[in-house]
């Protein structure tokens, strides 16, 4: 089957994550991988997270590993789709579905390559090494991650992780650093609120500080490819009632770090907004706790397989052999000690269709990955 055919079958195997459950689609994987000539291996720390890792060649030249997750976002109770999301329908040059562009259409593009490769082992001078895995739209823990704990991703001396850069070589993805306020006031009936201490209104102005927080130092980092770093508040809870004066409340917040930020001194930022409201506020108790670290990654364009992929990309796409930046999360943050030299995270479309309704990958964009994929593996690892 051609690599688009190959991707309306995947996109037709069910994996949304929550709850997680990569059986399936890590099944055909796994045969897919197994029929041509991989050793294979499929693996994981439960019932659910299923990940894949095949390997094929020889310790005579470089290792390549081609990485792409298996699992999707979930798809939604009010999504209101105009295709069916797990059809894989082909439609104007589209392969419509949920997961046809994140992350399955670089998992298709890979597999398509790996098979290729596969047909000419007698010509190999170094080893390929694939991975699906599971639970990267949850953070990666029960896979990438738990695999590369685990010791069952090899060291590479140059890995791909398979996203969405419109088939551009990015060389620097975000990191980021997950907190929780915390407010603590005291209780009161609503008839007289102030005889309590509102923990909810106190939270405003620390979202306010938080908004200043952005623009008077955050805006003021730039990374030549990423940008500023961020923070944005997902989530606020707090209160019991209307009529009770709320005692406490929490937001959640996403920080996003550039290369570059140490996520102590991070930590110690939050920390310190948290502290300065407390000094104006002693009557309440501020803190910032419950820290997740994912780090940011860049590597160098010099490196001459990065060099390599960028050369081959800018001729296929008929774009500059220059790399670009990645923003949103990817597994790319479990595999920094995987990597030996490189990593880079490249594949078809735009992550700005990817957890929406009538998510597509262009056929013309996906042959695209499959073609460059295809020759930088050739030019590398065949002699």
């Amino acid at each position: 089957m051609n690599v688009a055919e190959l991707l309306q079958q995947l996109v037709r195997i069910p994996s949304p994550n929550p709850p997680g459950d990569c059986a399936q689609i890590a099944d055909f994987c796994a045969h897919f991988l197994r029929a041509a000539g991989y050793t294979t291996q499929r693996i994981a720390p439960d019932n659910r997270a299923w990940s894949v890792v095949a390997t094929i060649g020889n310790d005579m030249g470089p290792s390549i590993m081609l990485h792409a997750h298996i699992d999707t976002v979930p798809l939604g109770q009010n999504a209101r789709w105009n295709w069916d999301p797990f059809s894989g329908t082909l439609a104007d040059g589209r392969i419509y579905g949920l997961g046809s562009v994140d992350d399955k259409a670089p998992l298709a593009a890979m597999l398509s390559v790996a098979a290729d490769i596969a047909i000419q082992i007698d010509r190999m001078r170094g080893r390929l090494v694939i991975v699906c895995a599971a639970d990267e739209e949850v953070g990666g823990t029960l896979g990438t991650r738990w695999l590369a704990d685990n010791s069952f991703l090899p060291q590479c001396d140059f890995v791909v992780v398979g996203e969405q850069t419109a088939n551009r070589v990015a060389t620097a993805n975000k990191g980021v650093v997950r907190a929780t306020f915390r407010i603590g006031g005291r209780t009161a009936h609503a008839t007289h609120p102030a005889n309590g201490r509102n923990a909810i209104n106190r939270m405003a102005h620390l979202i306010l500080d938080l908004e200043r927080y952005q623009r008077d130092v955050l805006d003021r980092r730039r990374h030549p490819l990423l940008g500023a770093p961020s923070i944005n508040v997902g989530t606020i809870t707090g209160g019991v009632s209307a009529n009770v004066v709320a005692d406490a409340c929490l937001i959640r917040v996403d920080r996003r770090m550039i290369p570059g930020e140490d996520p102590e001194a991070v930590k110690a930022e939050l920390a310190a907004v948290a502290a300065a409201r407390q000094a104006h506020d002693p009557d309440c108790t501020y803190s910032v706790d419950e820290f997740l670290i994912s780090p940011a990654f860049e590597a160098s364009a010099n490196d001459p397989l990065t060099a390599q992929l960028l050369a081959i990309s800018a001729a296929v796409t008929n774009t500059p052999a220059e790399p670009v930046g990645y923003l949103p999360g990817s597994d790319a943050k479990h595999l920094t000690g995987v990597a030996r030299r490189g990593m880079v995270v490249f594949g078809p479309g735009t992550y700005e269709v990817a957890h929406a309704p009538d998510e597509y990958t262009t056929v013309a964009d996906l042959e695209a990955t499959y073609t460059i994929l295809r020759q930088f593996a050739e030019q590398t690892l065949l002699r």
